[in-house]
């Protein structure tokens, strides 16, 4: 049995979870999962020491008494919901640290506006933004912006229970190509008076730079480009592939700048689209969770909730170990279905700039499982049973769609 302290982990329903789970296990730490129910694959893993169904209510009226009851040290939590409401708590509870950051900074890289204000004081580039507000001259505005753009919410957590009253569908990005469909999409949302962030399109490939940071200063830094997404047009990072430490290095140096400016403290993921044909870095946003790619940085050996963990509950100082940079990892669900919609429905890819290559797709999607580099974000042969329930769990919707 290990003798270090045991970390209560909040949302064991996903990939990003079950990574983190296999990063502290294989550090001798316990992890107890929170969990809605007993399918969450992070619940299979070998690494996880029990489970708790999530209570309802608020986590304040329950975490308490189950940080008494599994003698926790630490708290993680996976969601932005949960690390909204684990900000409102102390930072510790009892000798158990809250590893959330603040609601001040959090709060700060939840909202788009206030992120692209602060990295504009810090020197990095930004596209040109607007936040459409009531009464405003929208035709000026029509005629000002730079095509094709970007529609994003700049606080989505806040705006989603007002769109499900209105009966509007949640959309993670509109792409606009003219001034008609800039105005369709501020027609759609008129009603409740809240539009979306309008952001120049950037061209170029995602750029994710991973630090963590204590005291002012980065103790771990990570990189990885996008390769694929799902959708096509820009989400959840389907295939990725880990970037040398000495490119993008002045970069790297303005992504710890912005994070200190904002009092950043734990781990974050600053993210750009790098246009390499000018060598441009567009701030995208800064991602103050744990992100959907955390399992490349895992197999590379950058391990940011353990260094969470033994900074701030075993106090140690000494430096993080260099991480890999020659892995790539695959999210194969997703990465399939990309490949589907590629293969199948090309025409309803809303990007500009996708180039859309059936044959070359087909052939690197099937290379990937012969490439020495591929890892995986699910399946491991050191932990297989999180695949096998996941790969249940889609059986198991499947049939019933078709029912």
């Amino acid at each position: 049995m290990s003798a270090l302290p045991g970390v209560l982990l909040l949302g064991m329903e996903n990939a990003i979870a079950l990574t983190i789970t296999r990063e502290l296990g294989e550090h001798d730490v316990p992890v107890h999962g929170v969990a809605r129910d007993a399918s969450a694959i992070a619940v299979a893993s070998r690494h996880c020491r029990g489970w708790t169904r999530r209570p309802d209510g608020l986590i304040a009226s329950w975490l308490p008494d189950l940080i008494a009851r599994t003698s926790a040290r630490a708290v993680l939590a996976i969601a932005e919901s949960d690390l909204m409401e684990l900000a409102t708590m102390p930072p510790m509870i009892g000798d158990c640290h809250i590893l959330a950051p603040r609601l001040d900074r959090l709060a700060r890289v939840l909202d788009k506006r206030q992120t692209l204000e602060a990295a504009a004081g810090a020197g990095l580039l930004t596209p040109q933004t607007w936040q459409p507000v009531p009464g405003e001259d929208f035709a000026a505005r029509l005629a000002d912006m730079r095509y094709p753009l970007v529609a994003k919410w700049a606080n989505p957590q806040a705006i989603l229970p007002v769109l499900e009253a209105a009966g509007l569908e949640w959309r993670k990005t509109d792409y606009l190509h003219g001034p008609e469909d800039l105005r369709a999409l501020l027609d759609r949302f008129a009603p409740i008076g809240r539009w979306p962030l309008i952001q120049q399109y950037c061209a170029g490939h995602g750029l994710g730079q991973m630090l963590y940071m204590q005291g002012g200063r980065a103790t771990l830094r990570f990189q990885h480009r996008r390769l694929h997404e799902w959708p096509p047009e820009g989400g959840v990072s389907t295939l990725c592939r880990a970037e040398p430490m000495d490119r993008h290095d002045a970069q790297m140096a303005l992504s710890e700048k912005l994070l200190r400016a904002i009092g950043w403290e734990g781990q974050a993921m600053v993210e750009y689209r790098h246009d390499p044909d000018n060598d441009r870095y567009w701030l995208m946003e800064v991602n103050g969770r744990f992100w959907g790619s955390q399992p490349l940085a895992w197999h590379c050996s950058a391990h940011f909730a353990w260094e969470a963990y033994r900074r701030v509950v075993l106090g140690q100082t000494d430096p993080a170990r260099a991480p890999r940079d020659d892995l790539r990892a695959r999210y194969m669900v997703p990465e399939t279905k990309r490949l589907g919609r590629i293969l199948l429905r090309p025409r309803t890819i809303d990007d500009p700039y996708f180039r859309r290559r059936p044959l070359a797709e087909l052939a690197g999607y099937l290379m990937g499982f012969l490439d020495p580099r591929s890892r995986y974000y699910v399946w491991s042969w050191h932990d297989f049973r999180p695949w096998l329930r996941d790969m249940a769990q889609i059986v198991r919707k499947a049939v019933r769609r078709e029912g």
